[in-house]
């Protein structure tokens, strides 16, 4: 049976640590940046798209993702 030393161990662990680490950066920067002073801008920017995409499907006289 083979021994591991620390160092085996240490190797092991590192690469799901540093992924954890990113992941939750990542998560966290997700949630600090959700609303803010941007967000009307955003709402509105997403509001308009969705208004072009009923308009397009209508006019093509097919119903809209939302019409049905």
């Amino acid at each position: 049976m083979a021994t591991l030393d620390a160092m085996d161990y240490v190797s092991a662990i590192v690469p799901p640590l540093v992924m954890a680490v990113f992941f939750i950066g990542l998560v966290v920067t997700i949630i600090k940046h959700q609303g803010g002073a941007n967000k009307a801008k955003e709402d509105a920017a997403v509001d308009a798209a969705f208004a072009a995409q009923a308009e397009a499907a209508r006019r093509a006289g097919r119903p809209a993702a939302g019409d049905q």
